[in-house]
């Protein structure tokens, strides 16, 4: 008996297997996949780009909020003028605060340490240690005011008279770089805000006190 043989695939077999492969329901199913895949592309990048608008809305607003605060111009303002001062102040080694304190005694001998405060703005616990720092340096004396004995009355020495003679074209020098970055026609202007914004203050705080 001869063996059976095993039946040979026809053409036309091979032929309906290539078109099930690629059948339309297959593209189909596959385009979908692609457009799926293309919106979540694009979800995720929108996303992206508002997380980064939102952002740089944020930065922009906290500067618009900063430039609209005076207390933060002016902290940055006396940031400038303080660096400028101990650029150009390089031979004395004094800090505008210092100076102004020379500057103060200079033009009211014998003035207390209470009337220093008040001309200079500068706090009680602050200027005792430039007080006290001065007095090492040899730049000023005190002693015991006639009228209140727990006061004291300061004066520059010789020393401290040289030195602030020696440190005053500098301090000018600074003065002058910082009117500089206005324009001739604001420099007064700005010189009397400032001094407005000093004497209002003061006055409330004079009267909050009482």
């Amino acid at each position: 008996m001869s063996a059976k043989t095993k039946p040979k695939k026809t053409a036309s077999a091979g032929r309906k297997t290539a078109v099930q492969g690629n059948s339309p329901v297959k593209r189909s199913s596959v385009k979908k996949e692609q457009a799926k895949k293309k919106v979540t592309a694009n979800k995720s990048a929108s996303r992206s780009a508002d997380t980064q608008n939102t952002s740089q809305e944020k930065t922009r607003m906290g500067k618009d909020l900063l430039n609209a605060s005076p207390i933060h111009l002016l902290h940055r303002a006396g940031q400038c003028a303080g660096d400028i001062f101990s650029d150009e102040m390089t031979s004395q080694s004094l800090t505008p605060r210092q100076y102004a304190v020379l500057l103060t005694v200079a033009e009211n001998e014998g003035l207390s340490q209470t009337g220093l405060v008040e001309r200079t703005g500068i706090d009680r616990s602050t200027l005792a240690d430039i007080i006290r720092r001065m007095l090492k340096k040899g730049l000023i004396n005190r002693k015991r005011t006639k009228e209140d004995a727990r006061a004291y009355a300061v004066k520059l020495t010789a020393k401290g008279r040289r030195v602030l003679e020696a440190a005053s074209p500098a301090a000018s020098l600074a003065d002058q770089r910082i009117l500089d970055a206005l324009p001739k026609s604001k420099r007064q202007d700005f010189l009397n805000s400032l001094q407005i914004i000093v004497e209002n203050i003061s006055q409330l705080e004079s009267r909050s006190k009482k």
